[in-house]
């Protein structure tokens, strides 16, 4: 079993997942708006995409939503790509029109993907304006929703291994 594990430290969290499948395989899991979809949100809610292009200049604009039809909105605004190796970008929670919620954290990511065999390490590097805003996306709920959308990202890879 892969466990997920995260280091805080000031107003930076790492975490880092080895995921049972090949860099090819995860990078679509993570850059597909129909394979994020699949997995992004933490059961029992499900993510939906409202709009994607991942590429530099990018944005993702997604609600989570809950199983009473509750909406959260996010935007990812992509602000790297390199191929099969990492991408990086600004993530915001926002309306469904993509209007930033500023009374709310924003963070600057990097996701990092290393090829191990037949296996990919993911790197994710979080970065917010202060350790409160980070302790705040903590209290949210943000390691026990990602450990959970993590389980449901092995199935997604699994299956798109064996299909």
């Amino acid at each position: 079993m892969n466990e997920t594990k995260f280091t805080a430290d000031k107003n930076v969290l790492t975490i880092r997942r080895t995921f049972d499948a090949p860099i090819s395989v995860v990078w679509r899991a993570w850059t597909e708006a129909e394979l994020l979809d699949q997995w992004w949100a933490p059961e029992p809610w499900k993510s939906q995409t409202s709009r994607m292009e991942f590429m530099i200049g990018g944005e993702r604009l997604y609600a989570m939503v809950g199983p009473e039809g509750e909406e959260h909105w996010g935007l990812t605004t992509y602000k790297t790509v390199e191929l099969q190796k990492s991408f990086s970008g600004e993530d915001a929670f926002c309306d469904n029109e993509g209007n930033v919620n500023i009374d709310l954290p924003v963070s600057n990511f990097q996701n990092q993907f290393k090829s191990e065999t037949e296996k990919t390490v993911v790197i994710v590097i979080t970065e917010y304006a202060s350790e409160e805003s980070l302790k705040q996306i903590i209290e949210m709920g943000l390691k026990e929703g990602l450990t959970i959308a993590y389980k449901k990202l092995d199935e997604v890879l699994n299956n798109l291994k064996n299909s």
